[in-house]
């Protein structure tokens, strides 16, 4: 693991068991740093606190004060942080649940959500049952048990409803008039590619990893080729490209 990093990760820990006391019983790294892909400059930290029972606001308010980037700069593009009851982590609920949810960062919209009926509905309420499904499988430990004992994965038939909100959701963002290359489309293509491989293989790999997967495979679409390639400089692919990937993976997983 990077250094910074790694004190980072440290740090956000003891300053969490600072403001919950014996409340807090797990912290667990998630997204690329679970999954083993994280690249220092490009990736966010996402990290799922997990706490004894339910945070008065008060508490709430004090965490993310002394968890901002303001006052524990992140050395990633930013953090995502969220924090769960116990209960919750183990219920395989595919509600949001969470107690918490923060994302700060030098390069990451400011976000603070207190309760998840706050969540503004447009913004997705399927994050969060597939972020514990990862933690599920590939949580890093950073105190506590394993996660694979605290966080328990979703049903198959709200695995594959949440996939398809999530495709539904990437799929109701704006195009570019053009068929230029898209900002952002790469990130669309590959979530697709993680989604499609976790539908068929039952396992989450990082985006790129998923990408490579379905190339290896034989998957003709030349959205994943180009995907990936824009990873390391290259132009991604084109909007309807990128949206006709997408609309074939959520058609495939929706059965």
């Amino acid at each position: 693991m990077d250094s910074a990093l790694k004190r980072y990760l440290d740090d956000l820990v003891d300053t969490a068991r600072d403001v919950l006391g014996d409340g807090l019983v797990g912290a667990y790294a998630a997204g690329s740093v679970g999954l083993g892909a994280y690249q220092a400059g490009r990736s966010d930290v996402d990290v799922a606190l997990v706490c004894a029972g339910p945070l008065t606001e008060a508490v709430k308010r004090s965490l993310v004060a002394r968890l901002r980037h303001e006052a524990l700069p992140c050395p990633a593009r930013g953090l995502e942080l969220v924090v769960y009851q116990r209960a919750v982590a183990a219920s395989g609920s595919p509600e949001p649940g969470f107690e918490v949810e923060l994302n700060t960062g030098r390069a990451m919209p400011f976000r603070r959500t207190l309760d998840p009926a706050d969540r503004p509905g447009a913004d997705g309420r399927f994050w969060y049952g597939l972020d514990r499904s990862i933690l599920h499988q590939s949580g890093l430990s950073l105190l506590g048990p394993p996660a694979a004992e605290v966080f328990t994965d979703l049903a198959p038939t709200d695995l594959r409803r949440l996939l398809v909100e999530a495709l539904t959701w990437w799929l109701a963002l704006p195009t570019p008039p053009d068929d230029g290359p898209a900002p952002g489309a790469e990130d669309a293509v590959l979530g697709a590619c993680r989604s499609l491989v976790r539908h068929r293989d039952g396992v989450w790999l990082s985006k790129v990893s998923a990408g490579q997967r379905l190339v290896d495979g034989g998957d003709p679409a030349e959205a994943i080729r180009r995907a990936i390639a824009a990873r390391h400089g290259g132009p991604p692919p084109t909007g309807p490209e990128a949206r006709a990937f997408q609309q074939r993976v959520r058609a495939e997983i929706a059965g």
